[in-house]
C-alpha cells in the first residue's frame, strides 16, 4: 500500500512509478475518511509526499496521527523536494514512532521547484527542470530495487542548516503560511473551474463562476499552476512568475493511473 499526497504533480508521478513497479494499491491521504485499513502480514507500506519548507506537509503529519491500521512489517517514505529535504526524515520518523511503528527506509528525490508564493522563489528554467526529471528517472529504479528487498536505507539530502530550516522556518511556515487569504483571480479568469477540480484538499468552490478559497489550504499551489490563463495570483508574490506543469517533462497519465484501489 502507498499513501500519497501531491499538489502540482511531482509526488503523483513518483507514486505512479513506484506503484507500477511494486504493484501497490493506493490511498490518497487527502481523501482518507477514517476507515480501518487492512494491512497484510507481508505488505509494505509507503508514504509519498512533497517537502514543504524543509519538512513534511502538515496534511501528511495529521494523516499519520489519525490513520487506522496495524503496525506494518516494512514502512518507508519517499519525499520530493526542489533541492534539500532538511530534517524531513527525522520529523517523519518521530511521528511514525509516536504511533508505535518503525520507519525502515526513507528517500528524497529532487524534482523541479514549484513553490512561488514568497519573494525569491520561482520555478526552475526548462533546462534545470528537465535535468532534475532525468536524474529522478535514473534514481527511482534504484529505490524500487531496494524497496523490493526491504532494505533498511535512509538516503535523504538534508542540505546545510537543516535543523534551523526544518524546525524554525518549517514551523513558521505551518503557523503563518497555510492560508488562502491572499489568493485572488484577475480579470483573465474564464470560469473554467479547473482550479476547483484540481485542488487536492477540496478547498476551492465556484461562486458566480469565480473561485473562492476556504480555510483549509495546504499551500500546494496546484490552483496557481493549473490555471490555463494564469489568472490565479497569491497576493503580490506571484506577479509575473511562471507556472510549472510536469506534463511538459514526462509522459504522465496521472489522472487515470492514480485511481485509489482502496482498502482490502
Amino acid at each position: 500500500m502507498i499513501f500519497y499526497f501531491s499538489g502540482v504533480g511531482n509526488s503523483a508521478w513518483v507514486t505512479q512509478v513506484l506503484a507500477e513497479q511494486l504493484g501497490e494499491r493506493l490511498v490518497k491521504m487527502a481523501d482518507y475518511a477514517d476507515e480501518q485499513l487492512d494491512i497484510q502480514p507481508d505488505e509494505k507500506v509507503g508514504f509519498v509526499f512533497p517537502v514543504y519548507s524543509w519538512a513534511p506537509p502538515k496534511l501528511v503529519m495529521d494523516f499519520i496521527g489519525r490513520v487506522k491500521m496495524s503496525a506494518p512489517n516494512y514502512l518507508y517514505f519517499v519525499c520530493t523536494c526542489g533541492a534539500e529535504a532538511g530534517k524531513t526524515a527525522d520529523i517523519f520518523c518521530e511521528a511514525v514512532t509516536a504511533r508505535g511503528w518503525q520507519c525502515h527506509a526513507g528517500y528524497s528525490v529532487v524534482m523541479p521547484n514549484t513553490y512561488v508564493s514568497f519573494p525569491g522563489f520561482g520555478i526552475d528554467v526548462d533546462e534545470v527542470a528537465a535535468r532534475k526529471i532525468a536524474a529522478a528517472k535514473e534514481r527511482l529504479p534504484q529505490i524500487v530495487e531496494q524497496l523490493k528487498s526491504q532494505q533498511h536505507v535512509f538516503d535523504c539530502h538534508e542540505g546545510p542548516l537543516a535543523r534551523f530550516k526544518s524546525y524554525v522556518i518549517g514551523s513558521s511556515f505551518n503557523k503563518y503560511q497555510l492560508t488562502a487569504e491572499p489568493f485572488f483571480t484577475t480579470d483573465a479568469c474564464t470560469s473554467c473551474g479547473r482550479c476547483a477540480q484540481t485542488c487536492p484538499v477540496h478547498n476551492i468552490s465556484l461562486a458566480d463562476g469565480r473561485p473562492e478559497w476556504s480555510d483549509h489550504c495546504t499551500q500546494c499551489l496546484a490552483c496557481f499552476h493549473i490555471c490555463p490563463v494564469n489568472a490565479i495570483q497569491y497576493g503580490k508574490f506571484t506577479k509575473g512568475k511562471k507556472q510549472y506543469r510536469i506534463s511538459s517533462y514526462v509522459s504522465a497519465t496521472l489522472t487515470s493511473s492514480l485511481q485509489v484501489r482502496g482498502p482490502r
